[in-house]
C-alpha cells in the first residue's frame, strides 16, 4: 500500500510543480502587461489519516494559487492624457458593454483610449465607469456610474462673469468744470457725441454672453474737482441693453477715490439693475437679446490701499491689463484625468469643464477577487462587497495622471522559483521511477 501511496504522492507533486511553473510562465510572460498581478504558487499537504499509528499512508501536495493584487506594481510616466495609475488600494470600474448593462468588473490597469464614438475602452474591450456631472460640475447620482464618453459635448461657451482691470488714471489730469450727473458719459457713448460728456480716459471690455457671443462694454473715467476722486461709468451698447433698467447702455456708475500715494481708496460702483448695492454684479438680463440665459458681471477694480488694479500716478492713461473670464463658442479639442480623478474636456477657446469623475472601488479582502481574461478582476463572496470612493478618500489612493502601473513580477524572483521548481519537478520524478523498481524487485520475488 505505501509503495503505491509513493507513487501517488509523488504524481501530485509532480502536478503541483507543473503548476507552479505554469503560473512562473505567466507571470515571465506578462512581465510588460499594464498592472498585471502575478500570481504564486501556495503548497498544501494532502494526509491520509492512518488506524494506526505504525502505520503511515502518503497523502502528497496541492498547488493553490495566490495573486499579488495588493502587491503595486511601479508607476511610470505615459505621453497619453486619457492613462491613469492608482498610488494606493483602489481600483478602476469597468464594464464589458458601452451602456453599461454587462457585468461590473475592477482593473488596476489605466491604459484607455478613445473609440470611434468617444468612449474611453481599453484594449481588452472593457469600457471605463464613472460618475457624471451637472453643468456646475457636481455628480448627479453617487450611486450610479456610467461608461465615460468623452464626445458628450461637442463645443463650450463660456459666459463672462468676472472682468479684472488694471489702469493708471493720470494724476495731473485736469478735473472737470462743467456740470456733470451720472450716466453723462454713457450718453456721449449713445448719443455719437451730441449730448452728455466725454470722458477723460474709456477702455473697451470685449466680455461674452452664454452662447458665446461677443459684446463690448466701456469702462468710463471722468476727473472730478474733488481731490483724488473720479467719476466711473460702466456701459454696453445701447441697443443690446435693456433701455428700461439701463437708459442709454448705461450698466453701473459711482465714484472712485485714491490715497495720496496714488493707491486705490474706494469703489462705490453701484449697479443699475437689481436693486442698488454697492460693489454688486453689475446686474443680470442686462442684454436685450432673447437666447443668451440671463448673466452677471463683477468687476474688479483692485485691492483697497493697493496699487494691483486701478492707480492714479503724475503718468500718462496706461491700461495695464484686462482679464476676463469668458471664452467664444470652441470645439473639444482633447481630455485629459487630473489627479482627483476627474475627466476634463478641453476646447479650442481655451474653455475646459469637467464632465466625469472616477470612482475607486475598494474591497475588505482584495486578495479574494476573481482574476478574469484581460486584467481584470470580478467581486467574490469572500471579497466582500465593492465600495465607491472618491480618488484620495478611504484608502482608495490617489490617481496618477498620465502615468501606468507596470506589472508586479521580479524576473529575478521568477527565474530563482523557476530553478527551485524544476528541481523538485525532477525530485518527483525520481520517486516515480525509485518506487517503480522497489515494485519490480517486489513482482521477482514471486518468480
Amino acid at each position: 500500500m505505501s509503495l503505491f501511496g509513493s507513487l501517488f504522492s509523488a504524481v501530485s507533486g509532480l502536478n503541483a510543480q507543473s503548476q507552479a511553473m505554469g503560473m512562473i510562465s505567466d507571470n515571465v510572460s506578462n512581465v510588460n502587461t499594464v498592472s498585471y498581478k502575478a500570481a504564486e504558487a501556495q503548497f498544501s499537504t494532502l494526509v491520509t489519516r492512518s488506524a494506526a499509528s505504525a502505520t503511515y499512508s502518503p497523502g502528497g501536495v496541492r498547488a493553490n494559487t495566490l495573486y499579488r493584487i495588493t502587491e503595486q506594481g511601479l508607476i511610470q510616466a505615459s505621453s497619453s492624457p486619457t492613462d491613469v495609475a492608482i498610488d494606493g488600494s483602489g481600483f478602476f470600474v469597468v464594464n464589458n458593454r458601452i451602456d453599461g448593462s454587462g457585468e461590473q468588473l475592477y482593473t488596476r490597469a489605466g491604459s484607455f483610449e478613445q473609440d470611434f464614438l468617444g468612449n474611453l475602452v481599453n484594449d481588452a474591450g472593457f469600457y471605463l465607469q464613472g460618475w457624471a456631472l451637472d453643468a456646475n460640475e457636481q455628480i448627479v447620482n453617487i450611486n450610479q456610474v456610467a461608461t465615460v464618453n468623452v464626445q458628450v459635448i461637442n463645443g463650450l461657451a463660456a459666459a463672462t462673469t468676472d472682468v479684472e482691470l488694471g489702469a493708471n488714471l493720470n494724476a495731473t489730469q485736469t478735473p472737470f468744470a462743467g456740470a456733470y450727473v451720472a450716466g453723462d458719459m454713457a450718453d456721449f457713448a449713445a448719443s455719437g457725441g451730441v449730448s452728455g460728456v466725454q470722458p477723460h480716459m474709456v477702455r473697451s471690455v470685449q466680455v461674452f454672453d452664454s452662447l458665446g457671443g461677443a459684446h463690448n462694454v466701456q469702462v468710463a473715467f471722468l476727473k472730478d474737482p474733488a481731490a483724488n476722486t473720479w467719476s466711473a461709468e460702466i456701459y454696453a451698447d445701447s441697443a443690446e441693453v435693456e433701455t428700461g433698467d439701463h437708459p442709454n447702455g448705461l450698466l453701473a456708475g459711482g465714484t472712485i477715490t485714491f490715497n495720496g500715494d496714488g493707491t486705490l481708496a474706494s469703489t462705490s460702483i453701484t449697479p443699475n439693475y437689481p436693486a442698488a448695492v454697492v460693489g454688486a454684479p453689475i446686474g443680470i438680463n442686462w442684454l436685450d437679446l432673447s437666447g443668451p440665459a440671463d448673466s452677471s458681471i463683477a468687476f474688479d477694480l483692485g485691492t483697497i490701499d493697493s496699487a494691483d488694479g486701478l492707480s492714479q500716478f503724475a503718468a500718462d492713461y496706461n491700461v495695464a491689463f484686462v482679464i476676463q473670464n469668458g471664452a467664444e463658442v470652441g470645439d473639444l479639442n482633447g481630455v485629459t484625468i487630473d489627479d482627483e480623478g476627474f475627466v476634463i474636456a478641453t476646447f479650442t477657446n481655451g474653455a475646459t469643464q469637467k464632465i466625469y469623475r472616477l470612482p475607486l472601488a475598494t474591497f475588505a479582502n482584495p486578495l479574494a477577487l476573481d482574476p478574469r481574461t484581460g486584467n481584470v478582476f470580478a467581486q467574490t463572496a469572500a471579497s466582500g462587497e465593492f465600495n465607491l470612493r472618491s480618488a484620495g478618500e478611504g484608502g482608495a489612493g490617489t490617481v496618477s495622471p498620465s502615468a501606468l502601473e507596470a506589472a508586479n513580477v521580479d524576473l529575478a524572483d521568477e527565474f530563482t522559483k523557476m530553478i527551485v521548481t524544476q528541481r523538485a519537478y525532477s525530485a518527483n520524478a525520481r520517486v516515480i521511477t525509485t518506487a517503480d523498481e522497489m515494485l519490480d524487485e517486489l513482482i521477482r520475488i514471486s518468480r
